[in-house]
């Protein structure tokens, strides 16, 4: 037998596999454990657009977004939250929430010509939700009231970036 095949054959072939499989599973485990708390307990988001200046910026900003608090019912008038648009169920989209059920809104029509506004009781099971840039939002003032069970989370760290940003300028050579 040459040395080539000896030592091969020395070569500890069960071990190795079985570290290996050993972890691949350990892989495998983390990414159910980050996917389950992405999907369900907490995830990050990048918001752009106009609609929510000057809260957010127009280039993007990254928030976090709690995902219980929406599945526990706690959200409130003035908290940012992600939804499902209404319009396009494959885009996701944050608005601001104006008015629960029962709550009576005031909103402009049409803010960039003309002062009149209108008053609506949001429906039970529905909130209210508005951008916070009037004149660039699609929003309940256009689609009315939206089904509690399209939001998707709640903003609880906003402009996460902007508030990290000293520390990547420290970090940074």
């Amino acid at each position: 037998m040459s040395g080539f095949v000896r030592r091969l054959a020395g070569i500890p072939w069960r071990s190795i596999a079985g570290e290996a499989l050993s972890r691949a599973f350990l892989v495998a485990q983390a990414y159910c454990a980050v996917h389950v708390v992405d999907q369900h307990l907490c995830s990050l988001a990048i918001v752009r657009g106009p609609s929510m200046l000057p809260a957010m910026n127009l280039a993007g900003d990254v928030v976090a977004v709690d995902k219980v608090s929406a599945r526990l019912g706690r959200v409130a008038p003035g908290d940012v939250v992600m939804m499902i648009s209404p319009e396009d169920p494959r885009k996701s989209v944050a608005k601001r929430v104006v008015g629960m059920h029962g709550d009576s809104v005031t909103y402009l029509v049409d803010p960039g010509n003309s002062d009149a506004s209108k008053t609506v009781v949001v429906p039970q099971g529905h909130v209210w939700v508005q951008g916070d840039n009037p004149y660039a939002s699609r929003d309940s003032r256009q689609f009315g009231a939206v089904p509690y069970g399209l939001i998707t989370g709640r903003s609880f760290v906003g402009r996460l970036m902007q508030s990290l940003e000293p520390i990547f300028c420290f970090m940074a050579p």
